[in-house]
C-alpha cells in the first residue's frame, strides 16, 4: 500500500499517535503561525557587537597537512561550481539558485513559509535536493580553505553567497524558514563561517556590523525558540534545533534575549540529548548515521559552551562519552557502523574534504576528548574538523567507569555484534522497532543480520535511498523483504502510516547472548524473536564458530497459526557480491585489495529460491550506498510455506 504523506488520512494517523500535551503544543504553534503571518517585528538594534568565539592561536596549524590538501582539494571544486548532493551532480555553484531542485527542475514557491507544500515534489521538487544546500556546510569548507591558506578568494567567495541567500530568503518567506533541523543546522554553520574567516578583514562588516546578517541571525533563533520539535518528532530534529540555537547564542549573544536563548537551548539539549541515547550510549533512533549526526552537534555544542566558558551540565558530555565508546565497539575492521535504520547523509559540521572517514574522525575527536580506551580500534585517518573542535574543548577527565573490553552486546538497544577470524563481523537486530510512538526513522527489519568480511558487505543491509517523492522505492528499503530477516504472507512486520510513521511496531525480545567464547575457539551465539505476525512468532537464532569460519541462521515460525503462513526468506548481497546460485547453494566470490575472496551459502531446502537483481515492478535487488543513489545488486529470495513450527536453516561459510 502507497500511503502519501500529507493526506487526511495521513493526518488522522498521525494525530493518533501524539499525546494530549503534544496535540496542546502544536495547536499553539498552529495559532502563532497565524499570528506571524502579519506580524513580523524587526530585529533589535545592536551597537558594539563583537565575536570573540575566535579559534586558539595554533590551531589552524594543528590541521595534518593530508587532511588540508583534501580540504583545499573539495574547496577548489565548490569555487568552479561543481558540487554533488545524493547522487545529483550540479555545476551551478559559483551562482546557486537557492530555490530550485536540480534533479526535478522545479522551484519551490514563494509565499509565507508555513503555507509551502514542502512535501509535495509535483509543487516543490525534491526538498532535501533544495535545503541541502542552504545549510551552508559547503561555506564552512570554503571558509576552512581561507583559514589554512590566507586565500582571500575563498573567504570572497563565502560573502557574496550568504549576501545572495540572505537577499533571497527574508524571514518567514519561503521554502528555508519551514523546518527547524534546517534553521539549527544552519545557524551552526554560520558560527563556523564567522569564526573562520576571523582572519579576513571583512569578517566583521559581513557579520555583526551587517544588519542584514543581524536581523537573519535575530530571527532564526526567535522561530526556533518557538516552533521546537515536539512530542513524537523529538527525535534527531530537536538536538540539531537545540546545538544550532544554543551555538548562536553563545557566539553571537549580541541580542537582548541571547542569554534566554542560551539558556533554554542547553536545557533543552540536554534534555534531548539524555532522551535520544540509551545508557550504553546508543542513539535510542537505532538509525546508525543518526548516532552519527547527534554525536558531531552534541561535540559542536560543548565546543561553543567552552569557548564562550558557559557551564555544561555533566550529563551532556556524559552522554557524548558512552556514545564514542559504543561507536568504537560496534565498528567493523574499516571503521565502518552497522547499516542500520534510515540514513540521510546528514552531518552536524563539515569542514573536510571528500575521503575523510566520517567515524574515524568522530573517534579521532573522542580520543583528544575522553581518551581511547586501549580496546579501541585504531583510527589511522587525518581530519580537520578533530583539532579544531578540541582547540575550543576543554578535555575533562571522565569520572563514570567505562567499558574494560569491547562490548559486544548492548542490552537496551537489542543490537548484538558477533565477531569472528579474518575480520568477520555479524550485526543481529533484536531490538525495538525505533523511538517514539512513531519511529519515524526505522525500517521493518526485526531480526535481521548484517554480516561483513574485512569490510565488504557479503549480507547487507540494503540501506535507505529516499524519503519524499517516490514512494514505492521508500516503501521498499524499509520494507521487511528488503532486510535480510523472514517475511510471512507477503506484509511487514510493523504497520506503515506513511514515510516517517509507524502505526504498529513490532516487538522484539532478546533470548540468549553468549559473545565470551569465541576468544578461544568456542561459539559465539545469540537467538531472539518479535511478534509482528501474530499469532505466528518469528524466532531466529545465530550462531558464529571462528573454527569452520561459520555462521548459522536458523528461523522458526511458532505458534498456534491454524493455517499454512506463505514465506519469503530474503538474503541481500553486497554489490561486490558476486552469486551463482545452483538449487538451495550460493557460490559467493568477490575482490578485497586486489586478492580474490568468496564463500557458501547454503539455503534452506524446504524453499525455492531465486536471484533477483535490479527489479523495478516491484523493487528487488538493490543497494543504497547513500542517500539519492541506488545500485543493482543481487537478492536471493526464497519462498515456500509455514504449516507448523517450521524451521530454516542458512549456514554461510567463508573460505580461506
Amino acid at each position: 500500500m502507497t500511503v502519501i504523506s500529507g493526506s487526511p488520512g495521513w493526518y488522522l494517523r498521525r494525530l493518533s499517535r501524539m499525546g494530549p500535551q503534544e496535540v496542546a503544543g502544536r495547536a499553539g504553534d498552529a495559532v502563532r503561525r497565524r499570528r506571524w503571518r502579519s506580524a513580523r517585528p524587526n530585529c533589535p538594534s545592536v551597537t558594539g557587537a563583537r565575536f570573540t568565539a575566535v579559534l586558539p592561536a595554533g590551531a589552524i596549524a594543528a590541521v595534518p597537512p593530508d587532511a588540508a590538501k583534501r580540504l583545499v582539494a573539495e574547496a577548489d571544486r565548490f569555487m568552479y561550481g561543481h558540487v554533488e548532493y545524493f547522487g545529483v551532480v550540479r555545476d551551478d555553484l559559483t551562482d546557486p539558485d537557492w530555490w530550485c531542485d536540480p534533479k526535478t527542475g522545479r522551484r519551490a514557491p514563494w509565499g509565507y513559509a508555513f503555507d509551502v507544500p514542502y512535501r509535495n515534489e509535483d509543487a516543490v521538487g525534491d526538498i532535501k535536493q533544495i535545503w541541502e544546500l542552504s545549510r551552508h556546510q559547503y561555506l564552512t569548507v570554503l571558509a576552512a580553505a581561507y583559514a589554512i591558506t590566507g586565500n582571500e578568494r575563498y573567504a570572497e567567495r563565502v560573502a557574496e553567497h550568504l549576501r545572495s541567500w540572505w537577499a533571497a530568503n527574508p524571514p518567514l518567506r519561503g521554502v528555508h524558514w519551514i523546518s527547524g533541523i534546517e534553521l539549527g543546522i544552519r545557524l551552526l554553520s554560520w558560527v563556523w563561517i564567522r569564526r573562520l574567516l576571523d582572519g579576513w578583514p571583512g569578517a566583521a562588516e559581513l557579520f555583526e556590523g551587517n544588519p542584514v546578517a543581524l536581523n537573519q541571525i535575530w530571527h532564526h533563533q526567535r522561530w526556533l525558540a518557538a516552533f521546537p520539535s515536539r512530542g513524537s518528532s523529538a527525535n534527531n530534529h530537536v538536538i540539531a534545533e537545540a546545538a544550532g540555537q544554543f551555538a548562536a547564542a553563545c557566539a553571537f549573544g549580541w541580542f537582548p534575549s541571547s542569554a534566554r536563548w542560551r539558556a533554554d537551548a542547553l536545557r533543552s539539549l540536554e534534555r534531548h540529548l539524555r532522551g535520544n541515547t540509551f545508557g550504553s550510549g546508543l542513539n535510542r533512533e537505532l538509525a546508525t548515521e543518526y548516532h552519527g549526526l547527534v554525536l558531531e552537534l552534541g561535540l559542536a555544542a560543548v565546543a561553543e559552551a567552552d569557548a564562550a566558558d558557559v557551564p555544561v551540565p555533566a550529563t551532556v558530555r556524559l552522554v557524548l562519552l558512552r556514545m564514542t565508546d559504543a561507536l568504537a565497539a560496534i565498528v567493523d575492521s574499516r571503521l565502518r557502523p552497522p547499516r542500520q535504520g534510515d540514513a540521510d547523509d546528514g552531518h552536524g559540521l563539515i569542514v573536510d574534504g571528500a575521503g575523510t572517514n566520517r567515524w574515524a574522525s568522530l573517534l579521532a575527536t573522542g580520543d583528544a576528548v575522553f581518551g581511547r580506551l586501549a580496546w579501541w580500534p585504531e583510527v589511522t585517518g587525518t581530519d580537520v574538523r578533530t583539532p579544531l573542535l578540541t582547540a575550543l574543548i576543554k578535555p575533562a577527565e571522565p569520572t563514570v567507569a567505562r567499558p574494560a573490553s569491547r562490548p559486544a552486546h548492548f542490552a537496551d538497544a537489542g543490537l548484538t555484534i558477533l565477531r569472528g577470524p579474518g575480520e568477520i563481523w555479524c550485526r543481529c537486530d533484536g531490538g525495538p522497532h525505533g523511538f517514539l510512538s512513531i519511529a519515524a526513522h526505522a525500517h521493518a527489519d526485526a531480526l535481521s543480520v548484517e554480516v561483513r568480511h574485512d569490510g565488504v558487505d557479503v549480507l547487507a543491509d540494503p540501506g535507505t535511498y529516499c524519503y519524499h517523492g517516490q514512494p514505492e522505492w521508500r516503501q521498499y528499503f524499509r520494507s521487511t523483504l528488503g532486510h535480510n530477516t523472514l517475511q510471512l504472507d507477503g506484509g511487514d512486520q510493523s504497520v506503515s502510516g506513511g514515510p516517517f510513521l509507524w502505526t504498529r511496531h513490532a516487538r522484539s525480545r532478546v533470548l540468549a547472548v553468549d559473545t565470551s567464547g569465541t576468544s578461544d575457539g568456542g561459539v559465539a551465539r545469540w537467538c531472539a524473536e518479535h511478534d509482528g505476525y501474530e499469532p505466528s512468532v518469528h524466532r531466529r537464532r545465530v550462531e558464529l564458530t571462528p573454527a569452520s569460519r561459520e555462521l548459522m541462521v536458523v528461523d522458526e515460525v511458532r505458534g498456534q497459526h491454524t493455517q499454512r503462513r506463505a514465506v519469503h526468506l530474503a538474503f541481500h548481497l553486497g554489490p561486490a557480491i558476486t552469486a551463482d546460485l545452483t538449487g538451495n547453494r550460493a557460490q559467493l566470490t568477490w575482490t578485497r585489495d586486489g586478492e580474490d575472496r568468496s564463500a557458501v551459502l547454503d539455503l534452506p531446502g524446504q524453499l525455492s529460491w531465486r536471484a533477483h537483481s535490479g527489479e523495478t515492478d516491484p523493487p528487488l535487488g538493490w543497494y543504497s550506498a547513500g542517500f539519492g543513489r541506488k545500485e543493482p545488486s543481487t537478492t536471493l529470495v526464497g519462498t515456500g510455506f509455514a504449516d507448523g513450527a517450521e524451521r530454516f536453516t542458512t549456514v554461510l561459510r567463508f573460505r580461506g
